[in-house]
């Protein structure tokens, strides 16, 4: 198997940084999985399609974006099913699912089982939610690009973000694919083996 890493990019789609995201990703020979927020996925429908045409992977991010500790079990199934049920309608049956931040509860393992899904997380996080500058989102990561690092961006604004837009992590698309080649590792999507895990 080909030595790779994945760039992954959560909150999205957003109409106006995913097509950035997506032509910066396809500038770069790379491919990439997206966990969306499914009203937003659901009011972007060509985005996703788009998605699958250049060979990137749409998984689960949440229906809302609320952290897995401030909900009960029967909460977060619901909101489970709500976002699963969306993304079927779109075509998209998830096998993977990134919670909001991060953060997993054992609620999380129990809905996960129930609907066939993988907890995954990442191994190289470029906070880019901060509006940092691309040079600092590669220095941050540079050390964990290996052979199977996942990779954390986000192409959109969700809750928390202290910038105003995602084109620092559009720009910095390109150094990180550049980044991994040099090292011989292709950009990938995740697949259901995900090692990256909570």
């Amino acid at each position: 198997m080909t030595p790779a890493v994945t760039l992954t990019f959560d909150d999205g789609p957003d109409p106006v940084w995913t097509p950035a995201v997506l032509d910066a990703l396809d500038a770069a020979g790379a491919r990439a999985t997206f966990f969306v927020i499914a009203p937003r996925a659901a009011a972007h429908p060509a985005l996703l399609e788009r998605m699958h045409r250049a060979g990137h992977t749409v998984e689960l991010h949440c229906d809302r974006h609320v952290r897995h500790t401030e909900l009960r079990e029967d909460q977060l199934a619901a909101d489970t099913v709500t976002a699963l049920a969306r993304l079927d309608e779109l075509g998209v049956r998830p096998r993977l699912w990134r919670a909001p931040w991060g953060i997993t509860t054992p609620a999380s393992e129990a809905v996960a089982r129930a609907h066939g899904l993988r907890l995954v997380h990442w191994t190289a996080d470029t906070e880019d939610w901060a509006g940092h500058a691309p040079d600092t989102m590669l220095r941050r990561v540079e050390d964990a690009i290996c052979d199977g690092a996942v990779v954390l961006a986000h192409d959109g604004l969700g809750p928390g973000a202290t910038r105003t837009g995602c084109a620092n992590t559009v720009a910095v698309i390109g150094p990180l694919a550049a980044l991994a080649a040099d090292r011989g590792l292709r950009c990938e999507p995740l697949t259901s083996g995900a090692v990256a895990t909570p």
